[in-house]
């Protein structure tokens, strides 16, 4: 039988060199501490970034995103440790001599000179030869479908252009690792979530290694293939987007990424295959699946995500938990609404439903009795 040809080829291709002992890392940090008088901005700090990755370095403002940023652009020097650029040091190496880009969030285009000149700029103070510098120049209009603007000056062009000639002047010299610092913060919603994608099919075609520094989650989780969620000079979780999401591994991570509920008990064991949380005497405890690793008695926390919770108007029998509460307050998000739920101790708890149906036909509203219900592996335990 012939094969069907609409039906999707597997992928063969698996991007996750991390896992891989033998792949070897484009950027090490050892042990790298970086100190502005007594103020610790990055505090021995071990990390590496693998060759075409699209890596974020996620966090609140003072975290010591920028700093690191700042410092593998060669803008800033470690206190201690040690930054390798390709199994290079580059302890001393100035800025100008690394193979590193950096694309600031002003995009710092010359307001005097055209999209062209603005790409081709870096490529004349190499003194590359005329030929060269228009192939490249070209060959970064057509990637960043600039064509038609070539000759345009960036006030001529829209906020969304000047963003991806930026860009093309920052991949003219073909860097190993291009930095972006914030680089659609002054970008409109609906632009900057356009921008996502075309900075993803960008940095895919060019084979370069992107790190970005944002503080905007929903940001890393589009574009990146890991993100680095830092605190206070720390990096607390370097994982995959879907696994910082769906398995933090602290609260700090948990509460920083998303929505989550997070309910505070004790962890038991009633039964060799029976796990479950008690976070109040006038509740049923939290039912888990299998939960290795854990105290009998430790204090937790269990961080469930809204979407992970069921609304309905009676109790459901195909879930093993299950609360009674009353909706206080109605979140309305277009394409979803979250449910502030208050249970009878008190307990607020956040549920999120897809918006199927038009408002008018919508089943709860404010001051409605509701049972919320979750599966056993909805949530995840964050022991203290």
């Amino acid at each position: 039988m012939a094969e069907n040809p609409r039906k999707p080829k597997p992928p063969t291709d698996v991007f996750t060199p991390w896992e891989d002992p033998a792949a070897k890392p484009l950027i090490e940090f050892r042990n790298v501490t970086k100190r502005f008088g007594e103020f610790v901005a990055i505090d021995d700090l071990t990390i590496d970034i693998y060759e075409r990755e699209f890596f974020a370095l996620l966090g609140p403002s003072g975290c010591g995103k920028t700093t690191m940023m700042r410092m593998l652009a060669g803008f800033e020097s470690p206190s201690a440790g040690e930054i390798l650029l390709g199994g290079k040091s580059m302890v001393g190496i100035p800025p100008n001599e690394r193979p590193v880009n950096m694309m600031f969030q002003s995009y710092a285009l010359f307001p005097h000179l055209s999209v062209w000149d603005n790409i081709a700029f870096g490529l004349r103070r190499d003194k590359k030869s005329k030929s060269a510098i228009a192939a490249r120049v070209d060959e970064m209009l057509r990637l960043t479908r600039l064509e038609q603007f070539a000759r345009r000056k960036p006030h001529q062009i829209s906020g969304g252009q000047r963003q991806r000639v930026a860009l093309a002047r920052s991949l003219a010299k073909a860097p190993k690792l291009l930095l972006l610092d914030e680089p659609l913060g002054a970008l409109d919603r609906k632009l900057r979530e356009e921008t996502q994608f075309e900075l993803m099919d960008i940095q895919e075609k060019t084979g370069t290694t992107f790190v970005i520094v944002t503080h905007d989650q929903e940001e890393a989780m589009t574009v990146a293939s890991r993100i680095a969620v830092m605190e206070h000079g720390k990096v607390m979780q370097v994982d995959t987007p879907a696994k910082v999401y769906e398995m933090p591994n602290s609260v700090y991570v948990a509460d920083f990424i998303g929505d989550v509920n997070l309910i505070e008990g004790v962890f038991s064991r009633p039964a060799p295959e029976t796990c479950q949380i008690t976070y109040d005497e006038s509740e049923p405890p939290i039912h888990l699946d299998a939960t290795p690793g854990i105290a009998e008695g430790a204090r937790v926390t269990y961080a469930i995500r809204p979407e992970k919770i069921r609304v309905s108007a009676d109790r459901p029998d195909d879930l093993a938990n299950a609360a009674f509460g009353k909706i206080i307050d109605i979140g309305y998000l277009g394409d979803i609404s979250t449910y502030h739920v208050e249970l009878a101790n008190g307990q607020m708890v956040k549920a999120a439903m897809t918006n199927s149906t038009r408002v008018s036909r919508r089943e709860f509203t404010w001051d409605d009795e509701v049972w919320l219900s979750w599966r056993e592996t909805a949530g995840v335990v964050l022991d203290h």
